[in-house]
């Protein structure tokens, strides 16, 4: 699940332009004042998130949605702080509030598309990220986040075009390259599975994703050597990968990359 931050950039537009801004028809001045405090309120709301107190950053979103009820990026960014503590009803209610207020802004309907797939309402979910592509059919994240709802319904051929085409349209995007890799091994695609892997741990030897991946597979395939030291790797960078409950539910490796991590867990 991917999510995208409608960020800080809204405020800047505030600041470039004169005020009186018109916002829904009705003309709202906005001060210098106000300017300053949701700039302020904007910068702890990130500086939060980035700490991992999404608590604290919801709260500083309210404020903000408070200060800018016709503002779509508050909106947005409080649902993405509640959907990072599980509160799904309540974040895509501010989805569907930053929609009606921006009803051609992309940001919401991803986000609001992963809250979906959270619930695992995997076709609201493709709706809203078809949606997005029909406005921009080149969002690498919303072929992604298709990606993953396709693979939520075991339409791993589907899913595995989609991640394709996600990291072809943008050749850094790590994640979706290893969507690609994690969804190739579940067909039974293996040793291509192995080779993208593997060239991503190169690129990025920081991922701990594929560092766990590559030990579940290696340690399958009876390469425990190189299973273990990418293992020590892996767990050295986020813990999580130890908790199959996580990577199963909220990762959301596929049942074969489950059944793998599983037996290295058990063996190792």
């Amino acid at each position: 699940m991917i999510i995208r931050w409608f960020i800080s950039l809204f405020f800047i537009f505030f600041l470039l332009v004169p005020t009186p801004v018109l916002a829904q028809g009705t003309e709202t001045t906005i001060t210098t004042e106000q300017l300053q405090a949701g700039q302020d309120l904007n910068d702890r709301a990130f500086a939060a998130t980035q700490a991992g107190d999404l608590a604290q950053a919801e709260a500083y979103w309210t404020e903000l949605v408070e200060l800018f009820p016709t503002n779509p990026a508050v909106w947005s960014n409080r649902g993405n702080a509640r959907v990072g503590q599980n509160k799904l009803a309540i974040a895509i209610a501010d989805y569907n509030q930053a929609i009606k207020l921006a009803p051609d802004a992309t940001d919401p309907y991803l986000n609001r598309g992963a809250a979906y797939e959270a619930q695992g309402k995997w076709e609201s979910a493709i709706a809203d990220y078809n949606y997005i592509l029909s406005l921009d059919e080149n969002d690498a994240m919303a072929y992604n986040n298709r990606g993953n709802a396709k693979a939520g319904q075991g339409k791993w051929a589907e899913a595995i075009r989609d991640y394709e085409k996600a990291a072809d349209i943008s050749s850094n995007f790590a994640f979706a390259r290893a969507n690609y890799a994690i969804a190739l091994y579940e067909i039974g695609e293996q040793e291509e599975a192995l080779r993208t892997m593997r060239n991503l741990v190169r690129k990025y030897p920081l991922f701990p994703d594929m560092r766990a991946a590559l030990s579940a597979i290696l340690w399958v395939k009876g390469e425990q050597g190189e299973a273990e030291s990418n293992w020590v790797a892996a767990v050295g960078l986020d813990s999580r990968y130890q908790d199959l409950d996580w990577v199963k539910n909220t990762r959301r490796w596929s049942p074969a990359m489950v059944s793998a991590l599983e037996k290295f867990l058990k063996l190792q």
